[in-house]
């Protein structure tokens, strides 16, 4: 396996839901631009599902969608069926892994760094994430905090770094 640094991206509420019917259960503009920041010319790395809620390719990434489905592809898609294949696919580019919760489940033993996006909310939702910062490892070494305005809830972005 590659020893190089995986960089995973989840926005997450303090109930620990990341999503709800196939979407995020907020709109938080300012997270959406910090993504965009932090991903542009990297190699993005997804579940179908993930792949399948985004309103479109995103220009300047590449988008590499880990599936267990041996036939399924979609224009833009690079399509892999295992970690390894696709660290390999993402070749020298930054990796960005963004999702959902079982492809973050294979890739947290391997990330050196997680840019969370932590909502001061408790949406109701159906998918979940533990709290990365209850693993053993994980040092914060940044964090932004913002206060709710208009629409848009209350929220950290937070950086959790590990050797």
């Amino acid at each position: 396996m590659s020893d190089r640094p995986v960089n995973m991206i989840i926005a997450r509420a303090t109930n620990g839901v990341i999503g709800k019917d196939g979407d995020m259960p907020w709109h938080l503009p300012a997270d959406l631009k910090r993504f965009k920041r932090l991903t542009m010319g990297g190699a993005m790395i997804m579940g179908r599902k993930t792949f399948e809620s985004l309103p479109g390719l995103l220009p300047g990434r590449r988008h590499i969608v880990l599936t267990r489905g041996t036939y399924w592809k979609a224009q833009g898609a690079e399509v892999v069926h295992d970690v390894e294949g696709a660290l390999r696919q993402a070749g020298e580019e930054p990796v960005w892994v963004i999702g959902g919760a079982e492809i973050f489940g294979l890739f947290v033993p391997l990330a050196k760094r997680i840019e969370l996006t932590e909502l001061m909310i408790e949406p109701e939702g159906d998918t979940f994430l533990d709290d990365p910062r209850e693993e053993e490892g994980w040092r914060m070494t940044a964090c932004e905090e913002h206060a709710a305005e208009g629409d848009a809830p209350a929220h950290r972005f937070i950086t959790l770094e590990r050797d």
